[in-house]
């Protein structure tokens, strides 16, 4: 018998009344009334030109024929042009940002290299960089002192002579913290002297008042991870890239994962995202802004509760809940039966998941207040049992 391989892994919770995590998201994705706050997917966008895009490709049959492996063209230049990273920068269509992860870690990693993570995280790169090089350092940023985020001092204090991989994911899931101009500098500093490679995970980036690009400060040593889960609405649809100096991504072409191409579909709804992104952008981070607000002010009313970093930079937050002896779990259960799916810290967090509750808000702002007033009557119950 094949024994299970022991990489690092995000701790998946399964409510009360399911078997297994696949048994649950079925219920979830199925429920036609669920308000999804737990994946921190984006709601927003009405019937457009994404749609239109998609739904005609699906009409000509697009799907009966493979795409162009790398990605189709059009797309690999709107994207560079989108992050004004143009001439010196090559970039590779994936199938999501989380293929792009795997690649980046599995091309950069030697068994011998270690990689600087932080708790909390996106865990999923704790287990790809587990798989491919010796050990990964996961570094406990919940705290005000350095701004709940991965700084510079911090990967100094903790990095060591086989550190290779230092992990960024900015605006951070699920806290929401991100980068000044200053400390993107101050990282490449870091990276240039100790040919350390920083994996620049910007998954978030649009929802942010004012994001930089690390690539911009240290090009050789920097890869980007971008993704359509999030600000295009795309989640399901699974297409990202990867984007590097012309070395980096040949590299990585190297361990191509689908060397038939991405999604076709997929990428047709993607070249219409990034043609049309004028019109909608500002429509959806005004709505996620005053959504969060709405959210602030449910919390503030909720003792011993507070959120660890406000406004986020991304479209989601967590609310620290350890004051109030309420254990996440517990509300987000009590939450889940009055259908709105959210999630507790445990899923980005192994030091910290019994602290916070993690929320997404790019959903309809009367979805919101619904959040809102469930929230704070729950809270309410759930500390009279405490």
């Amino acid at each position: 018998m094949i024994s299970p391989k022991k990489y690092a892994r995000p701790a998946k919770t399964i409510p009360k009344g399911y078997r297994t995590a696949n048994e649950f998201f079925e219920y979830v994705f199925n429920d036609k009334d669920m308000i999804w706050m737990g994946q921190n997917t984006n709601h927003l966008h009405d019937e457009n030109e994404i749609m239109d895009s998609m739904m005609q490709s699906i009409k000509k049959r697009d799907y009966n024929k493979y795409p162009p492996p790398e990605g189709f063209p059009e797309l690999k230049e709107l994207i560079l042009e989108d992050l004004d990273l143009q001439n010196e920068f090559d970039i590779l269509i994936t199938a999501g940002g989380t293929e792009s992860l795997y690649l980046c870690t599995n091309d950069i990693l030697d068994p011998r290299d270690n990689t600087i993570t932080c708790d909390p995280g996106y865990l999923i790169i704790d287990n790809f960089a587990s798989r491919f090089g010796d050990h990964v350092k996961s570094v406990p940023i919940y705290n005000e002192e350095c701004g709940y985020k991965l700084t510079p001092e911090l990967v100094r204090e903790n990095m060591d002579s086989k550190t290779k991989l230092v992990s960024l994911v900015d605006p951070l899931n699920p806290l929401g913290s991100s980068y000044t101009k200053a400390e993107l500098k101050d990282f490449a500093d870091l990276a240039n002297d100790n040919d350390i490679y920083l994996l620049h995970d910007i998954t978030y980036r649009d929802f942010a008042t004012d994001h930089k690009l690390m690539a911009k400060y240290a090009p050789e040593h920097t890869v980007t991870v971008y993704s359509f889960s999030k600000i295009y609405g795309m989640a399901g649809m699974r297409i990202g890239a990867v984007i590097g100096v012309p070395d980096l991504i040949k590299s990585i072409k190297t361990i191509v994962i689908n060397d038939l191409g991405t999604n076709v579909v997929a990428q047709r709804g993607a070249i219409a995202a990034l043609r049309s992104k004028k019109k909608w952008l500002g429509h959806i981070k005004n709505t996620t802004r005053s959504n969060q607000d709405i959210i602030k002010q449910a919390v503030d009313q909720v003792e011993g509760a507070f959120m660890p970093v406000y406004p986020s930079q991304g479209n989601m937050m967590a609310i620290d809940l350890k004051n109030t002896g309420v254990k996440p779990l517990d509300i987000s259960e009590y939450l889940l039966d009055r259908k709105i799916f959210t999630r507790e810290g445990s899923y980005t967090s192994s030091r910290f998941g019994e602290r916070y509750l993690r929320v997404s808000f790019s959903i309809p702002p009367e979805h919101v207040k619904y959040f809102a007033k469930c929230f704070i009557e729950g809270m309410g119950t759930l500390k009279k049992s405490v």
